[in-house]
Parts: structure tokens; C-alpha cells; sequence
């Protein structure tokens, strides 16, 4: 008898944003498996370039072990100028990611990387722009403390207490939650994901 299962989707990933966000376009990941590779930027390495590495290397790692499964993987990084912001470890940077782009335009890059169960890869990289207006060090002690920072690229998640110091944004809103949901749509139908 034939196997007409469908293949497994894998999200190489610990985001619950992107878990979230995939259900919001009818999406349950199968598997949720993190992918474990160096993050750290290359020397003279731009964001775009940063995001469309990290989201390949992190769907090739996990797709060694899982052939035939569309697995997708992403990487998000708030970029100011050339600038790139990671997540931020302590108070302290997140402070001085903050006050950087407090009064400032700054952009939200997401790549994301698709493997296909015949193992092809397709990529994407999605950029919004995004302006803060100017925080009080009253709004900033006040967000700080709630530590919704924590865990978050540039410091902040637009989808929550951070969403009252964007006075802009132009482009993917669920790009810069975590996953840009029309792009990474466009590419699963393309590579015959139902």
C-alpha cells in the first residue's frame, strides 16, 4: 500500500512568534526544531547578508537529519544605518539599543529559508522600515522594567508595550513580529506546499 502521508513541516525555530504567526495563515509545524548554529555576524557582514546566511545555514542544519520535510527556518535583526542589533543579554543594552532608536527611522530585516521534501531551497529577505518617536527616559525605565525586552531583537516587540513608540511603519507588520507571513506563503506555494 503506498504511503500517502504528507510531508512533515518543520520549523527550525524556538520562536513561539513564528509558531503563532504560522497558525495565524493555517500552518502547524509537525516538529518545532531549533536550529543550533553560530549566530555571529561575519566581518563586514550587512544585515541583509547576515539574515539570508543565518536563515540558509539554519534550514540546511536541520534539514540533514529530516529529509523529505519542508522545513523553514528564520532570522530577524533590527538594523540602524549599518548598525546591526541582536537580541539584547542585559538592561544595559537594551537601554542603549533603545535610546538609539528612540526620535530615529531604523529597519527590521527578516530572512527566511525554505527546503522542500525533493530538497529545494528558496529564500527571501524582507525589509521594514519602522520609526520611533521620541521616548521620555520616564516611557523607557517604565518599558525596561517589564522586561518584554528580553529575548528580542533591537530590544523590543512591536506587538506589545513597545507598540506605543512606533510612530511608522512602513512595509511587513509580521515581518518585524517575526515572520513575514506573505512572503513565506508565496514560497511554500511555490514549492508545492498545500
Amino acid at each position: 500500500m503506498p504511503d500517502t502521508a504528507s510531508p512533515d513541516f518543520i520549523l527550525a525555530s524556538a520562536s513561539p512568534r513564528r509558531v503563532d504567526l504560522l497558525r495565524q495563515i493555517g500552518i502547524v509545524p509537525d516538529q518545532i526544531i531549533p536550529a543550533d548554529i553560530d549566530e555571529t555576524p561575519l566581518k563586514s557582514e550587512r544585515p541583509r547578508q547576515l539574515v539570508a546566511r543565518l536563515a540558509e545555514q539554519k534550514v540546511t542544519a536541520i534539514a540533514k537529519d529530516h529529509p523529505g520535510s519542508f522545513i523553514l527556518a528564520a532570522d530577524t535583526v533590527v538594523a540602524c544605518g549599518r548598525r546591526i542589533m541582536p537580541k539584547a543579554d542585559t538592561v544595559e543594552e537594551a537601554r542603549k539599543f533603545l535610546e538609539l532608536l528612540s526620535g530615529r527611522r531604523h529597519r527590521v530585516i527578516g530572512g527566511l529559508a525554505i527546503i522542500s521534501p525533493e530538497g529545494e531551497m528558496r529564500g527571501r529577505v524582507v525589509e521594514t522600515a519602522v520609526a520611533f518617536k521620541n521616548i521620555s527616559p520616564k516611557e523607557l525605565d517604565t518599558y525596561l522594567a517589564e522586561d518584554e525586552w528580553q529575548g528580542k531583537a533591537g530590544a523590543y516587540a512591536i506587538q506589545g508595550l513597545a507598540a506605543k513608540f512606533v510612530r511608522q511603519l512602513n512595509g511587513s507588520y509580521s515581518n518585524v513580529v517575526g515572520l513575514a507571513l506573505f512572503e513565506t506563503s508565496q514560497l511554500l506555494n511555490g514549492l508545492g506546499y498545500e
